[in-house]
């Protein structure tokens, strides 16, 4: 019998049901991505994306993560706090349904947040599922609430713990390292994620802290991606001050940042509701679509250019060398594709990217013209770059085919493709023919 076939006797038994968090500790790859150093800060990021939530529906400005020296982690924002009281149809505490119910949250409808976080969008529940131990605490109503789970069970009822002036959530949990493979966090993972979001969230301030090497940092930009796009050029100069372009059509959040700087190498960097869609997707297709046809558009249009700018076709290849941009959408359904979900597939998205730019860019660039022709100036460049690069391969491979033609080993090669050129010349011994190439 093949030792991987199963018993033959496949009956109504054989059909397991998972209750509750049970199915996120038997399976927790599949709502974390995996078990390994990315699914350990993952856990982080859940409960981080909770507080930028809060945020982006106009209720916190402050986030607090602290790595301590047990290996727990705490999260604390200064939001509204979850809700404490009783669940119409759970019957429990609203907070409780937060943490032990899969999917449970106010992020499934318009009502509490329009846009929210999270690449599995999966919640807090997850990250309790798969904590040893974890503390909730919700400063609300004047009161300190406190509850304890482990493993996703709770262990003491949700009670009053005392009066405050304070006002949010704190979340401190412990992974469970029996399921997790790695029990180290990377306080340079989590604070460049960090830094990350106060970037694409302007006027919040996030604080990190890892109590294990006294490291601290304290990421607040009051100019958002803007600031984001000079971060990226702080190395190399800029040609000119950051484009800005913002708006909202059809419930999709639109926010692009642009600079270009004196370098070669295009940084390209997008997100969909916080997250990072390293391969791209819908956003990006519609962002470079843009960018090409607003900039070619603006030259066939301005006839009072410099001659060399019109001569030329610019592709999207030359417009992105030595660009720096941030794109970001926010939306209510983000769909994730590709093999690591970091691919935006919503189709719809591309034509709503690429006509926000199409309008709002060319808008600039015919009021900006100086800017306009150092931008173009940068394409055509790029644009004269490839052409000769282009022809150098082809004269590279001309003679490469020449020199494995059965033509005579001391036939030089003619410098000029118009017959109506050429000239042969004809000598004896090497010496005459050394001065016949060098004079010609």
């Amino acid at each position: 019998m093949n030792k991987n076939q199963g018993s033959k006797d496949y009956g109504a038994g054989a059909i397991k049901v998972l209750e509750g968090l049970e199915a996120v500790r038997k399976r927790p790859s599949m709502y974390i991505g995996n078990v390994d150093l990315e699914g350990l800060h993952h856990l982080v990021y859940e409960v981080v994306d909770n507080c930028i939530d809060e945020a982006m529906a106009g209720y916190c400005d402050t986030v607090l993560v602290t790595i301590h020296e047990d290996m727990s982690v705490s999260v604390e924002d200064n939001g509204r706090g979850i809700p404490v009281e009783m669940h119409e149809t759970e019957h429990i505490p609203a907070c409780e349904v937060v943490m032990t119910k899969l999917h449970a949250g106010g992020k499934f409808d318009k009502g509490a947040y329009k846009v929210s976080g999270g690449l599995h969008g999966v919640g807090i529940s997850v990250v309790n599922a798969l904590s040893e131990h974890l503390i909730m605490e919700v400063f609300k109503n004047g009161k300190t609430y406190n509850q304890t789970y482990s493993k996703g069970h709770k262990r003491t009822e949700l009670e009053v713990m005392g009066d405050t002036e304070k006002q949010g959530t704190r979340i401190t949990f412990s992974p469970d390292f029996t399921i997790m493979n790695q029990n180290e966090f990377s306080y340079e993972t989590l604070s460049r994620r960090m830094r990350e979001l106060a970037f694409l969230n302007k006027g919040i301030k996030i604080v990190i802290e890892d109590e294990r090497s006294a490291q601290k940092d304290e990421f607040y930009y009051e100019g958002g991606i803007v600031s984001f796009v000079e971060y990226l050029n702080r190395s190399c100069t800029p040609l000119h001050d950051p484009i800005h372009i913002e708006g909202d059509k059809n419930d999709v959040q639109i926010e692009v940042g642009i600079q270009y700087n004196d370098t070669f190498k295009e940084k390209l960097y997008s997100f969909a509701n916080n997250i990072r869609t390293i391969e791209g997707g819908a956003h990006v297709s519609g962002f470079k679509a843009a960018l090409t046809r607003t900039v070619n558009a603006y030259i066939s249009g301005n006839p009072n250019l410099p001659k060399n700018m019109q001569s030329i076709k610019i592709s999207g290849d030359d417009m992105r060398e030595g660009l720096a941009v941030i794109i970001s959408v926010k939306l209510m359904e983000p769909q994730f594709e590709g093999q690591t979900k970091t691919k935006l597939g919503n189709n719809e998205v591309k034509g709503i990217v690429e006509s926000l730019l199409n309008e709002k860019l060319g808008q600039f660039l015919e009021e900006n013209p100086t800017v306009a022709k150092k931008i173009i100036a940068k394409g055509v460049d790029a644009a004269r770059a490839r052409d000769a690069a282009k022809r150098a391969r082809e004269l590279a491979r001309k003679k490469g085919t020449l020199l494995d033609s059965t033509l005579p080993g001391k036939l030089a090669e003619c410098q000029f493709a118009d017959p109506a050129e050429r000239e042969l010349f004809l000598v004896e011994g090497d010496s005459a023919g050394g001065s016949a190439k060098q004079g010609r």
